[in-house]
């Protein structure tokens, strides 16, 4: 792995499609238990917002030096106006659909540096034909090196808009990557890469979780079943990498001090996309997200990565 691929970031655009939110963080001090109820009292000093779902993996692909173009649903409500203007401060270009649900929002209170509790206004049902259609239209009408399709499963992404996009990324000879959730009933068969974490890639496989000794199980009937490169990220244990080809590669990870994950499987899937659109192999495109998350994990809260950060971490 060659830290020099950095310097292609920002020749590249990766679109990004699905379920963008708002994370809001109200953050303070605990100095008492509330005499109505055993629960920690938070004196609030300060409150911050930043861009989450797959806002957040755009917003890495921005701060890791790379052009982001991200199509996603909101509410016509005050988190939306929120949201745009962390968009705007970031530099993240966005094709954002009004629809009657509310802008998914998480707002997380902090005590101390830990969560204490989450708050979460969101809606799931699917999106229609029609707006399935725009969606594909804003998408045909994008310029771009790949697509991540970022699906936390609020309803945006429907199988029927999947496979246009498949089909329309294999007229143009793009790749697709695709962060999965496995309770949603949707086959994402054909993708370029599918990433996974090893909870999910086990609920994919339809296998209880294990300790390792089923990785390569379950690696192979993923590759097998979605005729996809299947990445699965493992926390400390690292990142392991099925090829359609049929090799294997384990990544390990670099011990750290983990504050935080929130929004580390964003980080990895936006490093990555940019590695492998500006040509780094799958295994060393996986590598280089290894680090990219292992530096997200030392942060608080929804972060994002630097390339300078990244850059250090290569080095």
């Amino acid at each position: 792995m060659d830290a020099t691929i950095i310097d292609r970031f920002p020749e590249k655009t990766i679109l990004v499609l699905g379920d963008v939110m708002l994370d809001r963080y109200v953050w303070g001090n605990v100095t008492r238990v509330s005499p109505e109820a055993p629960v920690p009292v938070v004196e609030v000093q300060s409150e911050t917002c930043a861009p989450g779902g797959a806002a957040n993996t755009a917003n890495n692909i921005v701060s890791l030096g790379g052009k982001a173009v991200l199509i996603g649903m909101v509410g016509d409500d005050a988190h939306k106006e929120m949201l745009i203007k962390e968009l705007e401060q970031r530099g993240i270009a966005s094709q954002l659909l009004l629809d009657s649900r509310p802008t998914t929002t998480k707002i997380r209170v902090m005590g101390m540096k830990q969560q204490l509790l989450r708050i979460d206004y969101e809606y799931k049902h699917p999106i229609d034909d029609e707006t399935g259609k725009k969606i594909l239209e804003v998408i045909r009408d994008t310029p771009c090196d790949g697509i991540i399709i970022s699906d936390y499963a609020k309803g945006i992404i429907t199988q029927q808009l999947y496979n246009e996009i498949l089909h329309l990324a294999e007229a143009l000879k793009i790749p697709v990557f695709v962060d999965v959730k496995p309770r949603r009933q949707i086959s994402y068969a054909g993708a370029t890469v599918v990433k996974t974490n090893n909870k999910e890639a086990c609920e994919l496989a339809g296998v209880e979780e294990h300790n390792g000794d089923r990785l390569e199980e379950i690696g192979k009937r993923l590759v097998e079943t979605l005729q996809s490169h299947v990445v699965i990220t493992r926390g400390d244990k690292g990142v392991s990498v099925f090829s359609r080809e049929g090799s294997t590669s384990h990544i390990p990870t670099k011990a750290k001090q983990v504050f935080d994950v929130t929004g580390a499987g964003d980080t990895f899937l936006a490093a990555f996309a940019l590695a492998f659109a500006s040509g780094e192999s799958l295994e060393d495109a996986a590598a280089l997200a290894n680090h990219a998350a292992g530096i997200k994990v030392g942060k608080v809260g929804t972060a994002s990565v630097t390339a300078e950060e990244l850059r250090q971490e290569l080095g």
